[in-house]
């Protein structure tokens, strides 16, 4: 007789803090609560998904020989790249109507071909790209994301590349993006003990590439935020007192007709979950 073991079943991540639920808890409590705690479907924005097509041609682009990264080249892999979005977000499935996804797709290659005029994408090779980056902070914060590209000198300095497909922001968004990078910089400071050289954001929407240099004071510094905005977030998380703050953004907000400060009701507070994790960013997140 043939005896079988089941496999193991996998034990539930915990919690973490990624850099768009941290950007959602700083900008509103309630929209972090809305997405990361009840987890109510979003629609995608063609932003987004274009953002996303973009990033996995691109990330397809260096799994090439360095030789074969040209633009024409690039140019073929934006509809595969469609296509393996659509694979991985079939919520996207009749979003777009027959007029609007080839407009999307053109836009998408019109960003990936902006791209060459930025880097050679065969001058170098990666380290990695769509890196999961996860570390625990001395008092117990976990911190969990994605990062777009890693690349590692030969003398061994480190940096950290991110795709914006948008154009390059005014001061609010600007700080944001650098909120995000200096978070990927902790997580690599910390798994590998180098503080990264660079932080590298490149726009594609109107060429424009940002660089910023961060030192170890800086990111203890930024640990020190993070664990704050963590310790904000699991207070709130145990009595369920998630506060919209209203802004400029609330227009684009879809959770308005359900916030109080617009007259709406939320649903009922399911409890702050262990599985799936508050820190997940899916792929279209992962673009902002």
């Amino acid at each position: 007789m043939t005896v079988t073991q089941d496999s193991p079943t996998p034990a539930p991540r915990r919690p973490a803090l990624s850099p768009s639920r941290a950007g959602d808890f700083k900008q509103c409590p309630l929209l972090y609560r809305f997405r990361a705690v009840d987890r109510i479907p979003e629609t995608p924005s063609a932003a987004q998904v274009r953002g996303t097509v973009v990033h996995a041609a691109l990330e397809q682009l260096y799994s090439l020989p360095a030789a074969e990264r040209t633009r024409g080249r690039a140019a073929e892999l934006v509809g595969p790249a469609w296509e393996r979005v659509l694979a991985e977000s079939p919520e996207l499935t009749g979003v777009f109507d027959a007029a609007e996804l080839p407009v999307l797709l053109d836009d998408a290659g019109a960003l990936v071909a902006r791209y060459f005029t930025l880097e050679d994408p065969t001058a170098f090779e990666p380290e990695s790209c769509e890196l999961r980056v996860e570390t625990e902070l001395s008092d117990g914060v976990l911190l969990r994301g994605f990062v777009d590209r890693v690349d590692v000198a030969p003398t061994g300095e480190v940096r950290v590349v991110d795709y914006k497909t948008g154009a390059s922001p005014r001061e609010v968004g600007e700080a944001r993006a650098l909120f995000q990078m200096k978070f990927y910089a902790v997580v690599l400071w910390r798994t590998r003990g180098v503080v990264p050289h660079q932080l590298r954001l490149i726009y594609l929407k109107d060429g424009q590439v940002l660089t910023y240099a961060p030192d170890a004071d800086e990111l203890e510094r930024f640990e020190r935020t993070l664990s704050a905005i963590w310790s904000a977030i699991l207070a709130a998380g145990a009595t369920g007192d998630f506060r919209p703050n209203p802004g400029r953004l609330c227009d684009w907000c879809d959770h308005k007709v359900r916030c109080p400060a617009f007259g709406g009701t939320p649903p009922p507070y399911p409890g702050w979950p262990s599985v799936p994790s508050p820190g997940e960013q899916t792929s279209l997140e992962r673009v902002e």
